[in-house]
């Protein structure tokens, strides 16, 4: 029924480690994840899973924890106890980077003692047998974009579809779905919910049934970005912004290979019963406004803001305060890094937690 967009299931994983050890691109993230380990061992590992669970618990939550030891100053969380290990939730989270916010989620969740979950990954990105096959054995499923389907009728019909496998896998599979709070990642680092999201997720059937849990992701150091600033400075200047080809998955490896420094999740309350029951006699549009207010809500008390947030805040003219000089210096330093007509972009990414 959902052949189309789903994850591979435990079936589909023995060939697709076959795949996966055989392309010549793997051998070169395999050089960069374990420089001091032979390609045929590490081969070998992922070839030997069998399992969805097996794969991930072998392969990817080593990389992931290697990930966090090599370019993070650590990632901790908050607020795991409002999770029930029976129950299954819809992650809502802000989006700063496209891998990583639910690549550290998973490890966390399993830290926890909880299931990994699944994790909605845009159609446009979902390119090349490498990435189809990694990102399918991870739990990952396809979501259509409004430019990679031909017509708005035909976004309206895959809306309706992811909303109807959202709902299938929540309530009938009981797995939980992490999906981004919007289109595309942050870009000013102003964290708001799209409305057109919250709308797609009654498309099913009642919102109140999926158990939505806010998640705030706070990254001391943000990924990509000067490459989030050159979009932003495009859109300012020429009215849109055209990506390159490749642009997508340059992207991804420089969030993945950038330095972070401290990376931080709370997960938060989850929206009750009674918050949401109020909604339903209001206007559909106004309903779905309301409802993204009140995930924005949970997600911006949750953020943690670092002293970079408030360097930057201060760079733009504030009064904010609550860092050292040797914070500021190193803030200062990494902005040189940063091409001058781009800086003012870079600043507002920073200060934009503080700015809203």
């Amino acid at each position: 029924m959902f052949d189309d967009i789903r994850p591979y299931t435990d079936a589909e994983i023995p060939a697709a480690m076959q795949r996966i050890a055989a392309y010549p691109e793997f051998r070169v993230v395999c050089g960069y994840l374990f420089p001091d380990r032979p390609f045929g061992e590490v081969a070998a590992l992922v070839s030997s899973a069998r399992t969805v669970e097996e794969f991930q618990g072998r392969f990817m939550v080593p990389v992931v924890e290697a990930l966090m030891a090599k370019t993070t100053g650590g990632v901790t969380v908050d607020g795991m106890e409002r999770l029930d290990p029976a129950k299954a939730y819809l992650f809502v989270s802000n989006h700063r980077d496209i891998v990583m916010d639910a690549a550290f989620l998973q490890v966390l969740l399993r830290r926890a003692g909880l299931r990994t979950s699944e994790i909605t990954f845009g159609a446009n990105l979902m390119q090349g047998g490498l990435v189809v096959d990694f990102g399918k054995s991870n739990k990952l499923f396809r979501v259509e974009r409004p430019t990679t389907v031909s017509s708005p009728r035909e976004f309206l019909k895959s809306s309706q579809h992811l909303s109807e496998y959202i709902r299938w896998t929540l309530l009938e599979k009981g797995a939980s779905v992490w999906i981004a709070q919007r289109n595309g990642r942050t870009k000013d680092g102003v964290d708001a919910t799209d409305q057109g999201i919250v709308k797609m997720f009654g498309m099913a059937g009642d919102i109140a049934d999926l158990n939505i849990v806010p998640l705030a992701v706070s990254y001391e150091w943000e990924p990509c970005d000067g490459l989030k600033a050159a979009e932003t400075a495009a859109l300012e200047r020429d009215g849109h912004y055209e990506k390159k080809p490749g642009e997508d998955l340059h992207s991804i490896l420089t969030g993945i290979t950038q330095p972070k420094g401290r990376v931080h999740y709370t997960v938060c309350e989850p929206l009750s019963e009674e918050e949401l029951a109020p909604l339903r006699e209001l206007p559909l549009n106004t309903a779905c406004r309301e409802t993204a207010a009140l995930i924005d809500r949970r997600i911006r008390a949750g953020y943690r803001i670092w002293p970079n947030n408030r360097i930057a805040a201060d760079l733009l003219g504030g009064t904010v305060g609550g860092y050292t000089p040797e914070e500021k210096a190193a803030f200062e330093a990494h902005l040189e890094t940063v091409p001058v007509p781009l800086r003012t972009a870079v600043l507002r990414i920073y200060a934009g937690p503080l700015l809203r």
